[in-house]
């Protein structure tokens, strides 16, 4: 990074800030923490103000190497502004072409210790994970094991970390596993978290999802069997349901 760019940048975060801040709304702000049970802080902003913002922002980092802006990332982290932190989510999905096998470190050190609620896991696990495990098909073992940890956006992470691959038809035997090991969770997050991963999966692979859930649905939450059978035609989504 040269000096010029340096000293941009010493002035790069408080400027994002600041301007978060001048469009913060009160009444969003209260409207906002409604869709969430955990504490969360907001500065109240509209979804598509916060994305003109995030892309205007970028446009100013954009050239620098990736490592540079995932330290920025980090410092957006550390934050604990939802707003702040789900632009960090944008970012480092935004170099997604350089991630390397390696990334999955970071990625697992942030969804571990700044990951608070499910807008932020769900935003990160989607794009950023989900697309290194796709990428590096080997790492989705990793991913599995988060599945243990007693963090339970760790364990929300594993599963919601497929949804984007699964609908293509990738890691169905992942989906089952991941599964399996989350199947007794009393949390409803993580059972919301892999019910979502198994509807996405039924997308592609509808049958074998069907007959998991019919041969699992005497231990699986009904949480998750509502939200697993979301995409289901009617005929057999009575049938998982039915007590």
């Amino acid at each position: 990074m040269r000096i010029t760019q340096i000293i941009h940048m010493n002035d790069f975060i408080p400027r994002l800030k600041k301007e978060l801040l001048d469009l913060s709304d009160s009444e969003a702000e209260k409207n906002g923490k409604k869709f969430f049970k955990e504490e969360v802080q907001l500065y109240g902003i509209k979804s598509s103000i916060l994305k003109k913002v995030s892309t205007q922002y970028f446009n100013e980092i954009k050239q620098l190497q990736k490592k540079h802006i995932f330290d920025i990332c980090e410092q957006l982290w550390k934050s604990e502004m939802l707003e702040e932190q789900i632009i960090a989510c944008n970012w480092s999905y935004h170099v997604n072409t350089s991630y390397s096998k390696d990334d999955i470190e970071v990625f697992e050190k942030w969804l571990n210790t700044y990951v608070s609620n499910w807008a932020t896991c769900d935003t990160f696990c989607n794009h950023s994970v989900g697309t290194v495990v796709e990428m590096y098909p080997d790492l989705i073992e990793r991913v599995i094991k988060w599945t243990q940890s007693p963090n339970r956006w760790m364990k929300r992470g594993a599963a919601v970390s497929l949804i984007i691959p699964v609908r293509k038809g990738l890691f169905i035997d992942e989906v089952f596993k991941i599964s399996d090991l989350l199947i007794t969770d009393k949390d409803d997050l993580v059972q919301k978290g892999y019910g979502w991963m198994l509807k996405a999966a039924s997308e592609s692979s509808i049958s074998t999802v069907y007959q998991y859930m019919i041969e699992h649905k005497s231990i699986m939450p009904r949480t998750a069997l509502r939200y697993g059978t979301e995409k289901m035609p009617e005929d057999m989504r009575k049938r998982v349901l039915a007590k």
